[in-house]
């Protein structure tokens, strides 16, 4: 899980009406994958990312008043580290992996915007910060350019 339940599972709450959760498996982009999902009441609709795409794409999954659920596909190799690092949370009674911090920042910091950017300033404000920073320090060196001018940008406000 990523985005703001796993924000939650962190310490940090804010408002949305979605459920983010994150994979590598490029064959959810595939409509065939979701066929099963044709017997029940839930709908898959997939967004294949274009090459200068940061993803590889979303499927949202919709079931009549029920909130959506995006799987979030990566293709980055540095991701791999976002499922091999998640840890286990107990949410409504059910055992789901959640993106570590570091984790969730380097995602955050992959996609670049605004609302990521007070995510990332939230989750350092935890007791943890300082050590959440080093991680990020020690981490961030895999991602693109952009995301490391965020950080950049994100650690000279925190200094100053």
């Amino acid at each position: 899980m990523i985005g703001a339940a796993a924000m939650a599972v962190h310490g940090v709450s804010r408002s949305t009406r979605d459920v983010d959760v994150f994979t590598l498996a490029q064959e959810c982009l595939e409509a065939a994958f979701w066929t099963p999902l044709r017997a029940t009441s839930i709908e898959a609709r997939g967004r294949k990312g274009g090459a200068d795409d940061p993803l590889a794409g979303v499927v949202r999954l919709t079931a009549a008043g029920e909130h959506p659920l995006d799987v979030v596909v990566g293709k980055s190799p540095w991701q791999a580290a976002v499922t091999a690092g998640a840890q286990e949370a107990l949410i409504e009674d059910v055992l789901v992996p959640v993106a570590s911090p570091v984790n969730l920042i380097l995602l955050k910091l992959y996609a670049g915007g605004p609302q990521d950017a007070w995510d990332i300033q939230q989750l350092l404000a935890c007791p943890e910060g300082a050590a959440l920073t080093a991680q990020v320090d020690a981490a961030v060196t895999a991602l693109p350019p952009e995301g490391r001018s965020l950080w950049a940008r994100i650690r000279g406000v925190e200094r100053g």
